[in-house]
């Protein structure tokens, strides 16, 4: 008799996992060997990070989406709390207390307020959402010390108990021995509560199907309340715990480098396996303390973690169970658009507004620097760059249905080679533009090899520790000196040897004739075979292979598509700049053009402009305060929860009211297209059953 398949499925799982967590250990024993005392005291970190990569973890099984904001969920109520403590003289244990029920508090205004308007769309919108709350709670957090006029920054919450242990020439104080206990009890606390209670059953029930699981009397949406309290609980009492540790943890302080050790412990153990997840959480808070007990560059982590997060990813086995075969179509942000019927564009009206619409966006782009001042034209070029930067998401979220958050790295690669080519090799800007795009091209195929193997949110949580590791590895001066140093200025060379593009109005229109030519390069590749494959792939993964479609191969074709014309728009920008500046390439700035292209929207090229002069122009050309506050994390909250479409969707709605009124007939009957696959696609799901439907039992048995 064999072995069920399940159960060789399940082990693999496990040793990979296991396999994971000793190799971190063992790279930290031996290359980054600490004394006890350190050793206990990255333990003790570990295990506080274990609880936001928990909270992280409980988000995910209820919502099926990745909390960006976990970290400043609890960075709020520690503020307050730290600042009863410090300021007001409240006892220790008051403060605990307060700062677990503001956690809890928080966690059901942001579930009530802001998750919950968000239930109904699509999972890449609600992503989106959790970025704006970063924005608006670590603005939050950083003011609420200034209500008392004083700072916490670099201050510790003093421990309740005068109580000392010296380890070697290390000391541990209470605080230490507090987080040392409190910390695996509640990890403790939560599994049970997930595997041995009513609710804890109906979350994970829940999470399969909502709408299955509430006509069963699953009360879905008070279990998705609870379960944001709780994770905003753990973030608090974390958070609170480590300001007695490392000092309170205010703004960024708590942002990247946390978040990055919580989601490779989710990467790991499969954003659900929490015993995986905590181990791993506890293994990166140890190597963390090893890096930087022995260097002084303790960034030097994050290329660990994320090399890491990809071999784990090499060899772990692609799932077919429900949870494993979630559909990437819950990932777009909005439907293609939709082309016009024939005959409405033959229509002498519809024709003539089209062509008249079309020469007047020529005449302003044309007519733009002679109107603008000289800084506003650079400004416009640098638009420019940031709208091909658009397309290359377009490409990779809105055709493909995947997610990218370090793609600002793949942008920082094509700047950092086609510098080096022009300043130091000068070759032709045009050819340096096409070698910073092949590079481009060439890190999305690296990254997505083991991200893409899997579906799900692998790849937004792997380029995500790539942009890190770039960020504060690749393309840092202190390690590397293969490309420009920030300080160097270097020049653009003539087009073809002739040409000259120093000036800015020279520099705009080479940057629009660029924008031009990709986006018919893109427009003609959608129109393909291989773009009518990624659409297809992306509305129903499981039809598409049933046609004989590699569902692995199509989806890095549209990663590698992403990173070519991404690496172009770096390019591009870095000319502009004439210098390379890495900060300009961070993963605050991948956030940034990730929010810009949802919010113009994915159903199309064109809503990546859109996206672009929404949230850069608004910055950069609009200098009223009351309309700064558009480019906020407020503002970005404002528009999907008008606009869940983007602008682009709401361009499609004018464009068909006035077809509409022109032709008095309905646009929406507009076909398609010629999309043989995705027709076919289509036709298989609506004659196939949904295997991804979960059983009624289980849910019954979870109620």
């Amino acid at each position: 008799m064999g072995v069920p398949s399940d159960w060789i499925r399940h082990d693999r799982g496990r040793v990979v996992a296991l396999a994971s967590v000793v190799a971190v250990l063992a790279i930290q024993l031996i290359v980054y060997p600490m004394p006890l005392g350190n050793w206990i005291r990255g333990a003790v970190l570990g295990l506080l990070g274990a609880m936001l990569a928990m909270g992280m973890a409980l988000v995910y099984r209820a919502n099926r989406v990745v909390n960006f904001a976990q970290a400043e969920l609890g960075s709020v109520p520690t503020a307050f709390a730290a600042s009863f403590v410090l300021f007001w003289g409240w006892p220790y244990l008051l403060g605990l207390a307060s700062s677990i029920v503001l956690g809890l508090v928080l966690g059901v205004i942001v579930e009530m307020a802001i998750v919950r308007r968000f239930r109904r769309s699509p999972r890449l919108v609600l992503t989106v959402a959790t970025l704006g709350v970063v924005q608006l709670l670590v603005a939050l957090g950083i003011l609420v010390p200034r209500w008392w006029g004083r700072n916490l920054a670099s201050e510790r919450i003093p421990p309740p108990l005068d109580w000392k242990l010296t380890v070697g020439t290390f000391i541990l104080n209470a605080n230490d021995l507090i987080a040392l206990v409190l910390a695996p009890v509640t990890i403790a606390a939560v599994g049970l509560f997930l595997t041995r209670t009513r609710a804890g059953l109906a979350v994970r029930a829940s999470a399969e199907r909502s709408d299955r699981a509430a006509m069963l009397g699953i009360p879905v949406t008070r279990l998705n309340t609870v379960v944001w309290a709780l994770a905003a609980a753990l973030a608090s009492l974390a958070l609170f715990l480590k300001s007695g540790i490392t000092g309170v943890p205010l703004g960024t302080a708590v942002g990247l480098p946390t978040l990055l050790q919580a989601l490779a412990a989710l990467v790991i153990g499969r954003l659900e396996r929490l015993p995986t997840i905590v181990a791993m959480s506890v293994a990166l808070g140890l190597l963390e303390a090893g890096v930087q007990w022995n260097s002084e560059t303790p960034f030097a982590a994050y290329p660990i973690m994320a090399a890491v997060m990809f071999v784990a990813l090499l060899v772990q086995h692609q799932g077919s169970g429900r949870r494993e075969l979630d559909t990437t179509s819950s990932w777009r942000g909005a439907d293609e658009v939709r082309p016009l019927a024939p005959d409405m564009l033959a229509n002498p009206w519809v024709n003539t507004l089209r062509w008249t619409l079309l020469a007047s966006g020529v005449g302003a782009l044309v007519l733009l620097p002679v109107v603008l001042r000289v800084d506003h034209v650079l400004k416009a070029s640098a638009l420019v760059a940031f709208a091909i930067i658009g397309m290359s998401l377009v490409v990779l979220t809105g055709w493909a249905g995947q997610l990218s958050l370090g793609q600002m790295a793949i942008v920082g690669i094509g700047a950092a080679v086609s510098a080096t080519c022009t300043s130091r090799w000068n070759v032709d800007l045009s050819l340096a533009l096409l070698i910073g795009g092949a590079a481009g091209a060439a890190a999305a195929f690296v990254v997505g090899v083991p991200a893409l193997r899997l579906r799900g949110l692998y790849l937004a949580v792997t380029t995500f520790a790539f942009g890190l590791a770039v960020q504060f590895w690749l393309l840092n001066d202190r390690f590397f000196g293969w490309f420009p140093r920030t300080d160097q200025r270097f020049e653009r060379p003539p087009l073809f040897g002739r040409i000259d593009v120093s000036t800015p109005t020279r520099y705009y229109a080479y940057s629009v004739a660029v924008l031009a030519i990709v986006y018919l390069a893109l427009l003609g590749i959608r129109r393909s075979r291989t773009g009518r494959v990624i659409i297809a792939l992306r509305e129903n993964e499981r039809a598409a292979q049933s046609f004989a479609v590699p569902a692995v191969r199509a989806k890095l074709t549209a990663f590698v598509i992403s990173g070519a014309v991404a690496g172009v728009g770096g390019a591009l920008y870095a000319h502009l700049n004439q210098s390379f500046v890495i900060t300009s390439y961070d993963t605050g700035e991948s956030f940034a053009v990730f929010i810009s292209a949802v919010i113009g929207g994915l159903g199309s090229l064109g809503g990546a402009l859109l996206g672009a002069a929404y949230l850069r122009g608004t910055r950069w050309f609009i200098t009223a305060p009351e309309w700064q506050v558009l480019s906020t994390g407020f503002g970005v909250l404002v528009v999907l929860l008008v606009l869940p479409g983007g602008l682009g969707g709401l361009w499609v709605r004018l464009r068909d009211l006035v077809v509409g009124r022109l032709t008095r007939s309905d646009p929406s009957r507009g076909s398609v297209g010629s999309d043989d696959v995705s027709a076919e696609v289509a036709a298989a799901e609506r004659r196939a059953p949904d295997r991804n439907e979960p059983d009624d039992e289980s849910l019954v048995g979870a109620g």
